[in-house]
């Protein structure tokens, strides 16, 4: 990936030139300090933004020695980075950034009969708890970042989760640190003995200096320390300063866990590894409100669950608002205030037993719980997505403002939480701010994001005022301001209130004695900036307003409000789903969701005093963010809070190239159909010169198509001039049948196989007018105009229509969510165009709602089926399943595929054809060669089908002709 090289400003005196130059002539990984990588390493999920000086990605432990070494001789702060998820800032500082993630991500040792696994600082821990489940074994700590989140990342901030349960916070589960200091020391820690101690103080060096002066701290604040930190099951504020204690073993590596990366460089971990149950039943207890769903949380607790969460009623309606997870809200029992408690066991018979056992006892209970029991995995997996939807659902409430962090995980002793609760929403209520209520209820921890000003002044001296006021209210409930995010910069200023001065003190002498030049993530716990300070928004916050083509309905129509939809929280760097395909094929952040969105929020933001980047659409690190961008879709259905990326880069290349000139292949792929029409008068002319060298290759190479590609042919017949209006069948009534220009002049046989299908399931079959096209490749190029001018093309040809309700199959996925995704952007009032989305289906749906009497007979028992990208998002292809399982009686095999790489031009694209092969190979292709050629390979959309072929050889079949090989035989009219 190219990366360029406008070095950092001096910062406070440091040579940032000099700086790069040594990395760059001392680190094998890539040294970045372009303004682009900057830009995208600004911010985390929290409300803080500060820009850093540069960033590193170390290849491996000498790569992360060169660096510090370097950064010691210029004096530069240094940030180690996990997932960059931290929500409290401790992931964004004025530092040179190691990024862990793209290299240093190993599972390096997993030993089952001790029950330990030895990881890189990189490594996610999905990746850890898929290898330990082989072994029946797991890492207790999840949090909902589990897809994504670091291992690093999750020991610098103490990380906890649901089944934290089961096995305690990440503190409770590190056995030892391999860990480099700022001036070079490298050393391993854990629990340190009298033994062990004599022998790190025999030598004269910096080791014994920090044992030393460790046992000193302990012994000058022992009692303070004893006092003062709060005994319950979640406290992830402050430094492990209990872990120096005599009677927690001295222990040096839990001690440094929970510090957020202001003390060390972990370099390597030795983890605990605790028993999976593997069989769960999921226990739903609904209460009149959330206050007595929390005042029952210890009786509940008695029972020993692996996990017990909670959500209140504020919350199932912002969902359903959100129009999030319908299907599990529907599912929970009567009630205002819900808990969630899930048991383990070595078999389901067990893991119910516990739940069963649970019910008896509570039904005798005064004030009893309404009672769901779900065993069925798959319910429960509905269940848990609405407890997981907790930050999608209010990060972006409809008609609502904003929600922010800044008070969202505080924690109380588990039997004073319902109390907790209650007095926490009076302090909301007294500062007029709403939120809703959710969280890890079993050890007393509760989530809320909160509706402050973080724009104005007024607004942030009330969100200061508050902050104070609820930190004074969690400590006399013997609580912690943080239960799982940690402190960072958004409550390092409270700590005193927590622990008083003394312990404060206490910390700043224990961060003194790792880094006695305060350079390892600077004004982070110890000695904080203020939380006002380095705020993302801020009363500076200034978009520069721009005018868009697209009307982005969901954010007020406000483009920079869209660009502050990504709350950062990392969802698309994880390694399945349909999001992100281009972050999964290169591990790149610039290539993720949440970078590219930010990238657009740097851009509209670069009149601020550190920006990096130029103003608005002419920045070329977001041109290079937002060409991988495959369109995909992915995001607008996966990321928690519907970022729409695809659509953002529709904008952003429209605005672009009103600068630049689009290069000749935009042409050649926008405006397909048009090519396409002309062809047709002569298409063994067109296909002359397409398919047969030197001509193919002069043109590949002219248009910028890579050379390994081949150009599709034309069809000797469009599927237009071939239709002929049969007799009307009996019954059922008409229905058009969409003819978009890839059915139409490449794969005839697909539309042709679909007349069928509905003359068989009793429908008159009629097409619109010839040269209609829905201009979804106009999108990628920033034609907008253009596609605004089809829409309307459309609108107009169909009117008696769409007027009349008539049906509209529309056979290529990409084709129907134009009509569902970019239509209501481009004709926002326009009535026909609200009926053209409100009539248009795809074929499976078609036939599931209008045609259930159709009987198929399918030759074959099984199909793999491969979903294109925009089914999965944003259409529904449930609907496709059902019709090939249920109707058609086939066993189906549908693995996570995600993107085929292939989305249009993209995968023809000289430049990035490496990318769409990855993209193809993480599943879809190895699976494509591994199926049988004697059952159904299915794949709807054209690009998909094309790259099974031109990579494997195979055909796969469009639905239509799937269903037409299964048509009883005196239906089919089978043409090629």
């Amino acid at each position: 990936m190219a990366h360029r090289h406008e070095t950092a400003p001096d910062d406070a005196g440091l040579d940032a030139r000099r700086l790069e130059a040594d990395l760059r002539a001392t680190v094998r990984g890539e040294v970045r300090f372009d303004a682009g990588s900057r830009a995208l390493y600004a911010t985390d999920a929290s409300n803080y933004r500060q820009t850093p000086i540069g960033v590193v990605i170390p290849r491996d432990v000498d790569d992360v020695v060169a660096t510090v070494a370097a950064c010691h001789a210029h004096g530069a702060p240094l940030l180690s980075r996990g997932g960059g998820t931290s929500l409290c800032g401790q992931c964004c500082n004025v530092a040179v950034v190691l990024d862990f993630s793209k290299y240093m991500n190993q599972v390096l040792e997993i030993d089952p009969e001790a029950r330990i696994a030895r990881v890189q600082p990189g490594c996610v821990l999905d990746d850890l708890r898929h290898a330990a489940r082989d072994h029946d074994l797991t890492f207790a700590p999840d949090p909902a970042t589990h897809t994504h989140n670091t291992l690093g990342g999750m020991i610098g901030n103490n990380s906890c989760g649901p089944h934290s349960v089961m096995g305690g916070e990440t503190v409770h589960n590190v056995i030892e640190l391999d860990i480099l200091t700022y001036d070079g020391l490298r050393m391993t820690v854990g629990a340190t003995d009298d033994a062990a101690f004599e022998r790190l103080c025999s030598a004269a060096d910096r080791r014994a200096d920090i044992a030393r002066g460790l046992k000193a701290l302990a012994e000058r604040h022992a009692d303070a320390i004893r006092e003062r930190f709060p005994r319950i099951p979640r406290r992830v504020s402050g430094y492990n300063l209990p872990q120096l204690l005599p009677e927690n073993g001295f222990d040096l590596a839990k001690a440094l866990v929970g510090t957020e990366g202001t003390c060390v460089v972990v370099l390597e971990a030795r983890l605990r590894l605790v028993h999976r149950p593997p069989s769960r039943s999921l226990l739903v207890l609904g209460y009149p409100s959330v206050y007595e769903a929390g005042d029952h949380v210890p009786e509940v607790m008695q029972a020993k669950p692996v996990a017990l969460e909670g959500v209140d009623d504020r919350l199932v309606s912002d969902m359903e608002r959100n129009h999030l997870h319908p299907e599990g809200v529907a599912l929970l029992p009567e009630g205002g205030g819900w808990l969630l408690v899930e048991f383990g066991g070595d078999t389901p018979e067990d893991a119910s037993a516990q739940a069963r056992q649970l019910m008896e006892r509570l039904r005798g209970a005064q004030g009893a719980p309404s009672m769901k029991l779900i065993e069925d995995p798959q319910v429960q997996a509905m269940i848990w997505s609405v407890r997981e939807a907790g930050l999608g659902a209010t990060a972006h409430v409809p008609g609502e403002h904003l929600t922010w962090e800044g008070w969202e995980d505080s924690s109380v002793p588990p039997e004073r939480l319902g109390d907790y609760l209650r007095a926490l929403r009076k302090l909301f209520e007294a500062y007029g701010y709403g939120c809703d209520l959710y969280g890890h209820f079993g050890q007393g921890c509760v989530h809320t994001r909160i509706d402050f000003d973080l724009r104005s002044a007024p607004g942030i001296e009330k969100y200061r005022r508050f902050i104070r006021e609820a930190a004074e209210l969690v400590v006399r409930f013997d609580g912690s301001i943080s239960g799982e995010h940690g402190d960072g910069q958004s409550k390092g200023e409270l700590l005193p209130i927590m622990y008083g001065e003394e312990l404060v003190r206490a910390f700043e002498e224990f961060k003194a004695i790792w880094d006695p030049q305060g350079k390892m993530n600077p004004g982070k716990v110890v000695h904080p900036y203020r939380s006002d300070e380095n705020l993302r928004l801020g009363t500076g916050y200034a978009p520069e307003p721009v005018e868009t083509v697209m009307h982005f309905a969901a954010d007020h129509g406000d483009f920079a409000r869209a660009t502050l939809r990504c709350v950062g929280v990392g969802e698309c760097r994880k390694k399945s789903g349909t999001m992100c395909p281009s972050y999964m094929a290169t591990g790149e952040e610039m290539h993720s969701t949440r970078g590219r969105a930010h990238l657009l929020f740097e851009m509209l933001n670069a009149s601020r005093a550190d920006a990096t980047l130029h103003p608005p659409w002419q920045e070329p690190a977001v041109k290079e963010a937002l060409d991988l961008c495959l369109s995909c879709k992915g995001c607008k259905a996966e990321c928690p809070v519907k970022v729409d990326m695809a659509s953002y880069k529709a904008e952003f290349m429209h605005h672009w190239h009103q600068h630049a000139p689009r290069p000749l292949l935009a042409h050649a792929f926008g405006h397909v159909d048009r090519w396409s029409r002309l062809a047709a008068h002569a298409p063994g002319l067109a296909n002359f010169f397409s398919q047969t060298a030197p001509f193919s290759t002069l043109a590949k190479r002219i248009v910028g198509i890579a050379a390994q590609r081949r150009i599709p042919p034309f069809a000797p017949r469009t599927f237009l001039s071939g239709f002929r209006d049969g007799p009307s069948p009996a019954g059922a009534g008409e229905v058009l049948l969409w003819a978009d220009t890839f059915n139409n002049h490449f794969h005839p046989q697909v539309a042709h196989a679909a007349v069928d299908v509905l003359r068989h399931a009793g429908f008159r079959v009629r097409v619109p007018p010839g040269g209609l096209c829905c201009g979804r490749p106009l999108y990628e190029f920033g034609f907008l105009h253009d596609a605004r001018r089809y829409l309307q093309r459309i609108t107009e040809a169909l009117g008696e229509d769409l007027r009349a309700g008539t049906p509209i199959v529309v056979l290529e996925p990409a084709c129907l969510s134009v009509f569902k995704e970019e239509l209501p952007q481009m004709l926002p009032n326009d009535q026909q165009a609200r009926r053209l989305r409100e009539q248009s289906m795809l074929l499976p749906d078609f036939l599931e709602r209008h045609a259930p009497q159709a009987r198929f007979e399918p030759p074959v028992r099984r199909a793999l089926v491969h979903g294109h990208c925009h089914h999965k998002s944003v259409l529904d292809f449930a609907g496709e399943k059902s019709l090939l399982a249920d109707r058609l009686g086939l066993a189906l095999s549908a693995p996570d595929t995600g993107c085929c790489g292939m989305a249009g031009s993209f995968g023809f694209e000289a430049h990035k054809y490496e990318v769409s092969i990855a993209c193809g190979e993480r599943v879809l292709l190895p699976a494509v060669r591994e199926w049988s050629e004697d059952d159904w390979l299915v794949a709807d959309g054209y690009s998909c089908r094309e790259q099974i072929h031109q990579c494997t050889g195979r055909e796969a079949l469009h639905i239509a002709q799937a269903l037409q090989q299964a048509l009883p035989a005196r239906a089919r009219t089978s043409r090629s």
